[in-house]
C-alpha cells in the first residue's frame, strides 16, 4: 500500500470516528417551536420537568427551539416524527419534553424542559 493510500485510509477512518462521536448525546434537532402561549406571555423553560422548577429562561409564540427528542412519560419525538402534526402536538400535550438552549447567553448550552402544550411540530 502506497503511503498516498495509507493517508487516505488514515483520514477516513479519522472522519468517520468524527462523525460518530457527536452522537453520543442525545439527538438534537430543531423541529419543534413555541405556540399558543397567551398574548403578551412567554413559554417558561425549567430546569426539570414541573412548573415549579427553577426557570431558566421564557421564549415567546414562534421561537424555533432545539429538541434533544426525549419527554416524559417514555415519549421520544423521533418515534412520533412521521405522524401528522396534530397527532404529535396530540402526544405531548401534557408532558415536558427536553430542548438544548442557551439561557446564559454565554455560547454554553443546558438542557431544559418546556410544557408541551405550548410547543408545535415547526
Amino acid at each position: 500500500m502506497s503511503i498516498r493510500s495509507r493517508i487516505a485510509a488514515v483520514f477516513a477512518v479519522a472522519s468517520l470516528g468524527l462523525a460518530f462521536a457527536g452522537q453520543s448525546h442525545a439527538t438534537v434537532f430543531s423541529a419543534w417551536q413555541v405556540a399558543n402561549v397567551p398574548f403578551g406571555d412567554t413559554l417558561n423553560v425549567r430546569k426539570y420537568p414541573s412548573g415549579t422548577s427553577q426557570k431558566q429562561a421564557a421564549y415567546p409564540n414562534g421561537t424555533v427551539l432545539q429538541m434533544t427528542g426525549r419527554c416524559t412519560g417514555g415519549i421520544n419525538l423521533l418515534d412520533i416524527a412521521n405522524q401528522p402534526a396534530w397527532k404529535q402536538q396530540q402526544t405531548v400535550r401534557y408532558r415536558w419534553c427536553e430542548i438544548w438552549h442557551e439561557p446564559a447567553k454565554n455560547g454554553t448550552l443546558v438542557t431544559g424542559w418546556a410544557y408541551g402544550r405550548y410547543i408545535i411540530p415547526y
